[in-house]
C-alpha cells in the first residue's frame, strides 16, 4: 500500500525488548494477527527505532517487528541502540585503531549486554538482524510528518541524502561515521542521539543509570532560550548551581531549533515521564521508559497538523507487567 492508501499511522516509541507490551499496545490499537503477523485493515504502524537492550524479550520484540515491516503493515527508523549493535558487530577495515567499529569496552558491553545475551544461541537471527540495520532508514519524512530517532536536523539530513542518496545508509559511511569527529559522525550523533553541549568548566555528572557525562542533552525547538535550564532535555536534571548559568554567545551557535511551521516531527530516545503529551504544537516524544517501568507509547496519526494531547495511547508497564515484562 501507498502512504495515501493507509488512513492513519500508529507511531510507537523504543521498545527496548518489551514484547508482552508491545503485543497489549497494538492489540488495543486495532491490531490482530493473521499467520503470526500484526496488521490493521486501514493503517500502518512506524517504529521509532530502539527495538534492542535492556529488557526482557528483544529476539521476539525482534522478530515481531521485522514481521510486520516485511509484510508492509509496519515501517522502522534506526535508534541509536540499533545502531550500537551494528557497529559493535562489524568488523572493522584495516587501519583502525581497534578490531571492531565500536570498542568492546565494558560500558559498551554493559549496554548491549541483554542483546548480546538474548541472542547468543541464535546466530542465523544474528546474522539476519545485523543485515536489517544496516539497511534502516535514518529518518523518513513523510507527507504529513516526519519521524527520526532523536532529532531533526535539517543541515545534518541534507548532508546525509548527499552522501548516500537517500534515507540509508551506504557502508563506506557506516564506517566512516565511527571515526570520532568525522562529518558522518556528527551526522550521526545529531540524527541518533540528538543535540548536546558540554557542562561547564569540565564538570561531570553521573546519570541515574551510573554513568558520567560531560554532555547534557538539549531541547531543539526552544526560541530565544538564555539559561542553560531553558534548554536541558533528559531524565537527569542539571546540578543546580549550573541549571541557571546564562547562555553563552558559543553555547548558543550549539543549538538549532525546529519551527513551528514545520511538519508535525515524532522523536523517541528521551525516557520521557509522566503522561505523554506534545513538547511543542508539532513535536512529539513517544519514548516514556517502557523498559524502566514506565509507558510503551504510541500516537495515532491521522490529518491533524498540530500534535493532539488525546491522541497519544499507551501500555502502563509497571501496572501491567511488573514482574514478567
Amino acid at each position: 500500500m501507498s502512504e495515501r492508501a493507509f488512513k492513519g499511522y500508529d507511531l510507537i516509541g523504543d521498545i527496548h525488548g518489551c514484547a508482552l507490551s508491545l503485543r497489549i499496545l497494538l492489540s488495543r490499537m486495532g491490531y490482530t494477527q493473521n499467520k503470526g503477523v500484526y496488521s490493521h485493515p486501514e493503517r500502518q504502524a512506524i517504529f521509532v527505532g530502539d527495538i534492542i537492550d535492556r529488557g526482557p524479550h528483544i529476539r521476539e520484540a525482534l522478530h515481531l517487528v521485522r514481521d510486520m515491516v516485511d509484510a508492509g503493515h509496519a515501517q522502522i527508523i534506526m535508534g541509536n541502540h540499533e545502531y550500537n549493535y551494528l557497529c559493535y558487530s562489524t568488523p572493522a577495515p584495516s587501519g583502525f585503531a581497534q578490531a571492531y567499529l565500536r570498542s568492546h569496552t565494558p560500558r559498551h558491553e554493559r549496554i548491549l549486554e541483554q542483546t548480546l545475551q538474548q541472542l547468543a544461541n541464535y546466530p542465523e537471527d544474528q546474522r539476519d538482524f545485523l543485515q536489517w540495520f544496516e539497511q534502516m532508514p535514518l529518518f523518513l519524512d513523510m507527507e504529513r510528518f516526519r519521524i527520526v530517532h532523536a532529532c531533526w536536523h535539517q543541515e545534518m539530513i541534507d548532508r546525509f541524502i548527499e552522501m548516500n542518496g537517500g534515507n540509508r545508509m551506504k557502508r563506506g559511511f557506516l564506517f566512516r561515521s565511527a571515526v570520532q569527529d568525522s562529518l558522518e559522525y556528527t551526522i550521526i550523533d545529531r540524527l541518533l542521539r540528538g543535540t548536546h553541549l558540554k557542562l561547564p568548566n569540565d564538570e561531570v555528572m553521573i546519570s541515574r543509570d551510573g554513568f558520567e557525562r560531560h554532555f547534557f542533552r538539549t531541547k531543539f525547538w526552544v526560541r530565544d532560550p538564555y539559561y542553560l535550564v531553558d534548554v536541558v532535555f533528559q531524565p537527569d536534571p542539571l546540578p543546580s548551581h549550573l541549571a541557571r548559568l546564562p547562555l553563552s554567545r558559543e553555547q548558543r551557535a550549539d543549538l538549532i531549533c525546529y519551527r513551528e511551521d514545520q511538519k508535525p516531527l515524532f522523536i523517541g530516545h528521551y525516557w520521557c515521564q509522566g503522561e505523554p503529551e506534545p513538547l511543542a504544537p508539532n513535536i512529539a516524544c513517544l519514548d516514556y521508559s517502557a523498559v524502566k517501568y514506565g509507558k510503551l507509547v504510541a500516537y495515532r496519526m491521522d490529518d491533524e497538523v498540530r500534535i493532539q494531547k488525546d491522541k497519544f495511547v499507551w501500555v502502563d508497564v509497571a501496572r501491567e507487567f511488573v514482574f514478567s515484562d
